[in-house]
């Protein structure tokens, strides 16, 4: 593996969101075509809005339309520190103001289906778009009830707060109802699913915020799988700042994690313990969102082949998907990593529109999690296609060293909301 100065790459890492992934690999040159081609874009999240907006910008002749059902956007990352007491809501909210500034056409409707013969998308009120290319970035949709009666009615009294909006907020409520000594039980998923290391940044950030107000509390991490993204820098980061307030029982302990759920007695069962708690934080097995599913570009494991070069569907020709939603094998399911397929995506249709060959592509991922408020971790990497476009490799990276100095620490975190400006910035501005 290639070793590069860490610390220098996280700064670049955040402060040129922008021009990672295939824009790193190459470039966004101005590229000719003859008759406008139409790309139709679904889904306004960090993937589907940068594949709009890159689309656009390497040819300002493409009619490029982005269908999202909601009118702003609530990201994902920096929920767990409205969960923790140090940000808004509000914080998480933007708009897509900025996109149609740059003449993209922006729908405020929910894609409904895709007619992949005459190259159509349907919507909720009824229209449809023509396209020549298509991208889905539809993100996820949760498989419910292969947790024993864990239904979306059953999320309203055990959050599970994977999607930021109100399920967040309530989540947060109900952690500041909880009496003192009380106890929140987390329920992480078996891979894959979104942001794999959220689930234990979130379990710091309960216990931040329980330190402060309820300290006699406790966080009671139940997995369905014995290892977790950045362990040991989290086992570190709870015995440091937590000492004694998080527990995480590994899948192995308890046959494979949550297998059911009670809402009547509050607890959640596994297929050797039963385990009760006050508030109960229940994150379900993920699919590919619903317009991924009903447009056939799915396959039986609910997630989306691709081409690793171009992110264009194996199924369906002309489709790309990226994002959370495809089967992007070496990637994470990351904001991060979403931003560099969809700049690797928007780099490819503009190429095919174009009848041009796609070049080469390289890929780029930053994920931050905050232990406390000043006390950062950080993993990154730089990906290259393997030759037979099998995977993606990793051929570069750094991790937060295990010694790293309080300092060092602390400078995460500033990194972590820098990282956060400027991807927010490279997708809605």
């Amino acid at each position: 593996m290639i070793q590069f100065n860490r610390r220098n790459f996280i700064k670049g890492a955040g402060a040129a969101t922008a021009v990672t992934g295939a824009a790193a690999g190459l470039g966004f040159p101005l590229i000719a075509s003859g008759a406008a081609s139409k790309v139709v874009v679904v889904g306004g999240g960090p993937a589907g809005a940068i594949a709009a907006k890159y689309v656009k910008k390497a040819n300002k002749a493409i009619d490029v339309t982005l269908i999202e059902a909601d009118e702003h956007y609530h990201t994902c990352f920096m929920s767990n520190e409205v969960l923790g007491g140090e940000r808004e809501f509000n914080d998480l909210r933007f708009n897509y103001k900025g996109l149609a500034k740059h003449g993209i056409n922006v729908v405020k409707a929910r894609a409904t289906g895709v007619d992949h013969k005459k190259k159509m998308v349907t919507t909720d009120a009824g229209r449809k778009y023509k396209f020549d290319r298509l991208v889905l970035a539809p993100g996820i949709d949760f498989v419910w009830n292969k947790i024993e009666n864990y239904d979306e009615a059953a999320s309203e009294r055990m959050p599970h707060a994977w999607k930021a909006g109100a399920q967040t907020t309530l989540l947060k409520k109900q952690v500041e109802a909880m009496a003192d000594g009380g106890t929140v039980i987390i329920a992480p998923p078996a891979n894959p699913f979104r942001c794999p290391p959220g689930p234990y940044e979130r379990a710091c950030q309960f216990a931040h915020y329980l330190k402060k107000h309820k300290p006699k509390s406790k966080v009671l991490v139940i997995d369905a799988k014995d290892k977790f993204s950045k362990q040991g820098l989290f086992v570190q980061g709870w015995k440091n700042r937590y000492d004694g307030m998080i527990e995480w029982i590994p899948g192995s302990e308890t046959g494979g994690g949550v297998v059911s759920v009670h809402k009547s007695k509050m607890s959640v069962s596994s297929e050797l313990d039963d385990f009760e708690a006050d508030v109960i934080n229940v994150i379900p097995p993920q699919k590919a969102g619903h317009i991924a599913q009903v447009s056939g570009c799915a396959d039986d494991s609910g997630w989306c082949p691709v081409h690793l070069d171009t992110f264009e569907s194996t199924i369906h020709p002309g489709v790309h998907i990226i994002g959370d939603a495809s089967i992007a094998t070496g990637l994470p399911k990351s904001g991060y990593a979403a931003n560099s397929e969809a700049k690797v995506c928007a780099a490819a249709v503009v190429a095919a529109l174009g009848g041009k060959s796609m070049g080469a592509p390289s890929y780029v991922n930053t994920c931050y999690s905050i232990v406390a408020p000043d006390y950062g971790i950080s993993v990154a990497a730089v990906y290259r296609l393997a030759e037979d476009k099998s995977k993606i490799n990793r051929v570069a990276g750094g991790l937060t060293p295990m010694d790293a100095s309080g300092e060092m620490l602390r400078r995460e975190v500033l990194y972590a909301h820098s990282w956060f400006e400027n991807i927010v910035a490279d997708t809605f501005a």
